[in-house]
């Protein structure tokens, strides 16, 4: 995990801005907005902003080689499936549950990425993954009952949430071609995932999937902002950061989506949740403070 104050930076800000898409999806909860519809303008949102970008800079190209292979993977897979999955189980298994299974992705993401060979963390930086993840699972239980026990398809189901998003932040690593630019690679993700769920809602005539974005227009267009915010960051960080790095910003995400919903949604919440997030600010200090060099003792000859 390579940590330096860019990816500090990515990590903070993709996190914080992360946090806001709870609420936001919340609200469309409230509005029965289907989980197609969040998926396609997630990445709809995405797409936009990065092509502005590539055609301000001049790199927007033709994806090459097996640039195609990587971004048919990430983003109609990687990206789309956590997102489908936890829609499919929160009401079968609870939200309390359904976050703990988010909470487990940075640990799953360090085991495979251990398996993986792609180096281990030191005992600073496991301590505060460790932390962050007690922290996580602490306000995750504070948002609402596990209630009663869940059929075992759906059970089994949840378990794939974390399965899926560490095994989407190890792939991302292991076939990112060569020095791709990850703006290009997180456009052509982004927008092959566009293509496919589109085009199956057209082939399928879910006129609902259209119908709730022009019955919500704003909750729409916050949605694609926020999310082509997210995108650039996302990608520099699992390009110069890797996978473990990458999979903590559920922690700052955690937390941040706390303080929102209690300011601006006026969501109470008990004590134990507040520690929660003083336990994960501790542990995400502690992964993320420079690790004090061993003094040189020089000796005369």
């Amino acid at each position: 995990m390579v940590i330096t104050r860019d990816t500090r930076f990515l990590l903070l800000t993709s996190g914080m801005l992360l946090g806001f898409t709870f609420p936001l999806a919340k609200l469309a909860g409230i509005a029965q907005m289907p989980a197609m519809t969040w998926v396609i303008l997630n990445s709809l949102g995405a797409s936009l902003t990065l092509l502005t970008l590539l055609m301000l800079t001049g790199g927007l190209e033709l994806p090459r080689g097996r640039q195609w292979r990587y971004a048919l993977i990430t983003g109609p897979i990687t990206f789309a499936s956590p997102t489908l999955l936890v829609f499919l189980v929160v009401p079968q298994v609870g939200a309390g549950y359904s976050g703990i299974m988010f909470a487990l992705s940075p640990v799953l993401t360090l085991t495979l990425t251990r398996l993986a060979g792609l180096g281990t963390l030191g005992r600073q930086k496991t301590l505060g993954l460790l932390l962050g993840l007690g922290g996580a699972a602490g306000i995750s239980l504070t948002r609402g009952s596990l209630g009663a026990p869940a059929e075992a398809l759906w059970l089994a189901l949840a378990a794939l949430i974390p399965l899926a998003l560490a095994a989407g932040n190890l792939y991302r690593t292991l076939d990112w071609p060569g020095q791709a630019s990850p703006e290009l690679l997180a456009f052509w993700s982004h927008t092959l995932a566009v293509i496919l769920y589109a085009s199956a809602a057209l082939i399928f005539g879910n006129e609902a999937i259209w119908k709730s974005v022009m019955d919500n227009p704003q909750l729409a267009a916050g949605h694609l902002a926020l999310a082509g915010l997210i995108a650039p960051l996302i990608f520099r960080l699992q390009r110069f950061g890797g996978p473990v790095l990458l999979s903590q910003t559920g922690y700052v995400a955690a937390g941040t989506s706390l303080l929102i919903a209690s300011v601006w949604m006026r969501e109470s919440y008990p004590l134990t949740a507040w520690l929660s997030a003083l336990v994960i600010l501790v542990g995400m200090v502690i992964s993320l403070w420079p690790k004090a060099s061993k003094p040189v003792i020089c000796q005369d000859a």
